[in-house]
């Protein structure tokens, strides 16, 4: 069942970040399933911090990235989503490649939503876990 209130994609999400931070980064959006949105992050000199690891800030803007389109998404159209807090644990560092990210949401309620973005690397192994709190407000 699909937790989807408004039309979602890959291309809508693209068109939606077009001109971004996101599309600066490199941020791509790649599966979008009933539950979940995947999207991910090159590891280059853009994303890179001075010692050659993915800068940990990149990972905190994928993961907003994917959970605060994820909680706008289920919400019904006119309502607004903002973030009230982010939290991130890096857990391996990557060195090039890509960072790929699910989210999936934990909660979805009437005022508040939560999301839980897993990144990994290109082995599969999961290099940082995050999680999103976002308000839900009404629509003036």
């Amino acid at each position: 069942m699909s937790i989807w209130q408004q039309p979602i994609s890959v291309d809508i999400l693209a068109q939606a970040t077009a001109d971004t931070a996101v599309t600066h980064l490199g941020i791509e959006f790649v599966e979008v399933g009933d539950d979940y949105i995947v999207g991910r992050v090159p590891v280059n000199a853009h994303t890179r911090q001075p010692y050659g690891l993915l800068h940990g800030g990149v990972s905190v803007v994928l993961a907003e990235t994917l959970g605060s389109c994820g909680a706008a998404y289920s919400c019904a159209p006119g309502q607004l989503v903002v973030g009230l807090d982010i939290n991130a644990n890096h857990l391996k560092g990557a060195r090039s490649g890509w960072v790929t990210a699910t989210a999936r949401a934990v909660h979805i309620g009437r005022t508040t939503q939560v999301w839980q973005i897993d990144m990994c690397n290109d082995a599969g192994e999961l290099s940082c876990v995050s999680r999103i709190t976002m308000a839900v407000l009404a629509p003036k």
